[in-house]
C-alpha cells in the first residue's frame, strides 16, 4: 500500500484581475494556501483553498502547527478516513471556516494525488455524470458599475454565447429595480440574470426587494441574508417566486441539510473550499440531488468545472477568472459551456515557477 512520507503547505498572494465590489465589501486579493503531499511510490497531489484578503497566515498555522504531521504514515487512498480523523482532530474549532480551509486544501491534494494514481480526471472518478457545464459570468455585474458598463457587459456575455451573467444588488430598492430593468430590457426574456446581495439585507428588506424584482424574472437571488439566519432564508423562499440561492458562507453539510429540510433554498452554491474539501463537496451535492435541488458552485471555477461534470444536478458554474497568474492555460470553453479537464488529478494547469515566485515567507 502507498504511504504518505511528507506533506508540506506554503502561502501564495494573488492580486484581483479587476475592481470587484459588492454589498459589503471589496475583494482586494486572493490569499491562496497551498498543500503538497508526496507518496513512497514516488506519487505526488497539491491541493489549495483560499481567502479573499484574510485569515491565510491563520489557516496555514492550523496546517503546520496541528494537521500536516498527521499525514505521515497514511494511507493516501483513504480520502474518508483521513478527513474524518482531522476533523475529529480540529473538533474545539470546527464547525469554521479557518478549519474548513485547512481541511479543504488537504483533501483537495489527496484527490489530486488519487486521480494522478488513477490516471483518471478528477470528474470522472468522482462521479462522470457530464462533460461540459453552462457558464454565467461574474465578472460584469459588480456593484460599483454604472447601469450602461452593467448592460454593456450583459451584452457582451450575451454576444460570446454564454447563457447568463449576474449582477450584484444592495443599492437602494428603487436603483437595483432600475439596474435589473436596464439589464432585462438589452438582454431579452430567454438570457439569465442571477442577484447577488451579499448577506446584506434583513428578511423583511429582502421580502420588499424581491417583491421590486420579480416582474424582471431573475434567474436567482443569492445571499440575500446571513448564513446564519435560515428562518429568514425560509420567509423569503415562501414569499417569492425567485430561488433562493445560499452556500458560499455555510461549512458544513448539516447546515444545507437544514436550509434544504426547510425549504430555505432553492439553489446550493457548495464552495469546495469553503466546506473542506472534495469529499464533503460531494456529499452535499448527493444530499442536494436526492431533495430535487440544482447545485451552482461558488467561485473556483477551475476546480468546480470538475466537480460540475461529476454530479448529475450541477445547472451552471460561476466564471470569475483569478488564478491566471499561477496557471499556464485556462479553461476550455465552447459555445458557452466549460469543457471537463482531461489530464489526470484536479485538472488545473499549474505554472509552478509563478507559485513559487509569488510564495509569503
Amino acid at each position: 500500500m502507498p504511504v504518505i512520507t511528507h506533506a508540506e503547505a506554503y502561502l501564495v498572494d494573488l492580486e484581483v484581475e479587476t475592481v470587484r465590489t459588492d454589498a459589503l465589501q471589496t475583494f482586494v486579493k486572493q490569499e491562496t494556501i497551498f498543500v503538497r503531499i508526496s507518496t513512497d511510490d514516488g506519487g505526488e497531489g497539491l491541493g489549495y483553498g483560499y481567502t479573499i484578503g484574510t485569515g491565510g497566515t491563520a489557516v496555514l498555522a492550523l496546517l503546520r502547527d496541528n494537521l500536516l504531521a498527521r499525514l505521515t504514515g497514511q494511507d493516501p487512498r483513504r480520502v474518508e478516513a483521513i478527513w474524518r480523523d482531522l476533523f475529529l482532530t480540529t473538533k474545539a474549532t470546527t464547525v469554521g471556516v479557518i478549519t474548513s480551509l485547512a481541511l479543504a486544501a488537504i483533501d483537495t491534494a489527496l484527490w489530486d494525488w488519487r486521480c494522478r494514481d488513477a490516471g483518471q480526471p478528477l470528474w470522472v472518478l468522482a462521479g462522470g455524470a457530464k462533460d461540459r457545464i453552462p457558464l454565467y459570468d461574474t465578472e460584469g455585474g459588480w456593484l460599483h458599475l454604472s447601469t450602461e458598463d452593467l448592460v454593456a457587459g450583459a451584452l457582451t456575455s450575451q454576444a460570446v454565447g454564454w447563457p447568463g451573467i449576474k449582477m450584484k444588488v444592495g443599492r437602494s430598492p428603487a436603483q437595483d429595480a432600475e439596474r435589473l430593468g436596464a439589464v432585462r430590457a438589452a438582454v431579452g426574456p430567454d438570457f439569465d440574470v442571477m442577484l447577488d446581495a451579499n448577506q446584506s439585507l434583513t428578511a423583511a428588506d429582502a421580502i420588499r426587494r424581491a417583491r421590486l424584482l420579480e416582474p424582471y424574472d431573475p434567474y436567482w437571488f443569492e445571499e440575500p441574508l446571513p448564513a446564519e439566519d435560515v428562518a429568514g432564508h425560509e420567509r423569503l423562499a415562501q414569499a417569492t417566486s425567485i430561488p433562493v440561492a445560499v452556500g458560499e458562507s455555510m461549512y458544513a453539510p448539516g447546515q444545507f441539510a437544514e436550509y434544504l429540510r426547510r425549504g430555505a433554498a432553492g439553489v446550493i452554491q457548495v464552495d469546495v473550499a469553503r466546506i473542506g474539501g472534495i469529499t464533503p463537496w460531494l456529499k452535499v451535492a448527493h444530499l442536494a440531488e436526492a431533495a430535487n435541488v440544482p447545485v451552482c458552485p461558488h467561485f473556483l471555477m477551475e476546480l468546480h468545472v470538475s466537480l460540475c461534470c461529476a454530479v448529475p444536478n450541477s445547472r451552471y458554474l460561476e466564471h470569475i477568472p483569478q488564478l491566471r497568474a499561477i496557471t499556464r492555460s485556462d479553461i476550455a470553453i465552447v459555445g458557452g459551456h466549460a469543457l471537463a479537464p482531461a489530464t489526470p488529478g484536479l485538472g488545473i494547469d499549474w505554472d509552478h515557477d509563478a507559485i513559487d515566485d509569488r510564495r509569503i515567507a
